[in-house]
């Protein structure tokens, strides 16, 4: 059976068919600057990669352009043998815990959880939608980045403030990037070949978030009621005194939408740096001694460490930390500055078999008190996995 994963932005569109349940990669891709002029496609197809120029006023032309390719490379005879379409979404509020087939239902509920994902919800809604057109007889289901994270306990998703903000107006938080983040755990206890198991897992890219994980089940994360919670990232300040907010307003004149926008787009390691919000900039510029890179690099890492090492606190132990996405996956000096700061609870990294980038690996020495791991995320293989499952 194929099925198509999808993860819509709002100016793209990724994609990944699958042959199921064998997991079969059959195609892959994504289509760029959608509504924007010099748009462009490119598909990954038995190794090769193809870059393609072409007008992309939405994404229903998108989809169109894909069955095409589908056909014209003879993946599919037609678009009828897509049976199902899983649908990156991120924000399902307290209501989804798992994934779901769409219906108009659905849509509203995630409309409404929109102000909480004010950039990814209505992206993916315009997805689904112009998949709907195009694919009209394949089952739709919606994939919640918030829903490995509905397993937290009040005391940790509760924030301080009046009880009323979270009564009337849903203030809690509620994590994001589940998707990977349930990935790596399952694939963790797969090598551990346990169940009962005590996971840090640390999905470290241009977004970053950290969670522990007990027994397959998540117990915390470090994302909040938005993305903007947690670790310093790429362009997003994480944990700050929110009173810096009022201030900064008092004594600049800046609206709410434009602080926001400077927490979320301007800050991190853009904002410290002054450089760059990619860590492969920050490290190059940390090699030519450029003093703010230094300590953006060392805000960044200390507060990866502060989280793993409350984590490890709040579950009692740990058997495994998990390193993945862009920057856990590919930062060799990210990844041993993280473990070398985890000293202290007995952590301790082996430097030869840290010196990889995107494979599965274990990268901790043989009397290290935890072993850690590099495991390549795959969201889009567990979207298709959760979609599969529903044609059932």
């Amino acid at each position: 059976m194929k099925i198509l994963s999808v993860n819509a932005g709002s100016s793209s569109l990724k994609f990944q068919l699958y042959e199921m349940p064998e997991e079969q990669v059959l195609i892959s891709g994504v289509f760029e600057r959608i509504g924007i002029d010099n748009s462009f496609y490119t598909i990954k197809l038995n190794g090769e990669k193809i870059k393609k120029e072409a007008d992309l006023p939405d994404h229903k032309k998108a989809f169109e352009i894909l069955v095409n390719e589908l056909i014209d490379n003879k993946v599919i005879a037609s678009c009828d043998e897509v049976k199902a379409i899983g649908h990156r979404t991120v924000q399902g509020g307290e209501k989804y815990d798992h994934t779901v087939v769409i219906d108009e239902d659905v849509i509203n509920d995630m409309i409404k959880y929109s102000p909480l994902a004010p950039l990814h919800n209505p992206a993916a809604i315009t997805g689904i939608k112009a998949a709907q057109e195009v694919f009209k007889g394949a089952l739709q289901t919606a994939v919640f980045d918030t829903a490995f994270h509905a397993t937290m306990d009040e005391v940790n998703y509760m924030y301080p403030v009046p009880y009323e903000w979270y009564t009337k107006y849903g203030v809690r938080k509620y994590g994001m990037h589940g998707t990977s983040h349930r990935f790596v755990s399952m694939r963790i206890n797969q090598i551990l070949g346990r169940e009962d198991t005590k996971v840090i897992t640390c999905h470290i890219g241009n977004g970053a978030s950290i969670s522990a994980v007990v027994n397959g089940k998540c117990i915390d994360t470090s994302m909040g009621l938005t993305p903007n919670a947690g670790v310093m990232m790429g362009s997003r300040c994480g944990d700050i005194d929110c009173s810096i907010v009022p201030y900064i307003m008092e004594q600049t004149g800046m609206t709410t939408k434009e602080i926001d926008n400077e927490l979320n787009k301007k800050s991190g390691l853009l904002g410290i740096s002054g450089v760059s919000s990619d860590s492969r900039d920050i490290e190059d510029g940390i090699k030519t001694g450029n003093e703010k890179c230094i300590l953006a690099q060392d805000m960044y890492v200390r507060r990866i460490i502060n989280y793993i090492a409350m984590y490890y606190v709040e579950m009692g132990g740990a058997d495994a930390i998990v390193f993945t996405a862009g920057v856990g996956e590919n930062s060799i000096s990210t990844r041993k500055q993280i473990v070398d700061g985890l000293a202290a609870l007995g952590i301790k990294l082996d430097d030869e078999a840290n010196n990889c980038r995107g494979k599965e690996n274990l990268i901790s020495s043989e009397d290290s008190s935890v072993k850690c791991y590099v495991i390549p995320t795959d969201e889009e293989l567990m979207i298709a996995r959760d979609t599969y499952e529903l044609t059932k």
